[in-house]
């Protein structure tokens, strides 16, 4: 998910898709570490495609999908260390982030309700 696009949370942890927050990358990777990671993320999602008739091939590429989604860390543990819990899915208005999202213009937060399909 491309999360330039989308309303992003004042401490870069987050950004706002389908109307919810979607946890995003952790910004200690390298450039080169990211883009790794990323090709790793789009190679596992392009297998969940190619196997979807195979349950145990099906299986073993989403395993993939979330392997590569944690290592970027956009799954498992949180990349920040202030004790703050994972907030991802949750609608920014019932979240953390209520009065940042209702300070947001009408058309910024329309962004935030435009979102991705869900993927692997």
């Amino acid at each position: 998910m491309p999360s330039k696009d989308y309303p992003q949370t004042p401490d870069g942890r987050y950004f706002v898709a389908a109307g919810k927050l979607w946890r995003r990358s952790d910004p200690r990777l390298t450039p080169a570490g990211l883009k790794a990671l990323t090709a790793n993320l789009m190679a596992a999602r392009r297998k969940v495609k190619e196997v979807q008739n195979n349950e145990a091939r099906l299986k073993a590429a989403r395993r993939q999908v979330n392997a590569a989604k944690e290592a970027l860390g956009e799954r498992g543990p949180v990349w920040w260390d202030d004790g703050a819990p994972d907030e991802t899915m949750k609608a920014p208005q019932d979240s953390s982030y209520a009065d940042w999202w209702a300070s947001l213009s009408d058309e910024e937060r329309k962004k935030g309700y435009a979102g991705p399909k869900k993927k692997g």
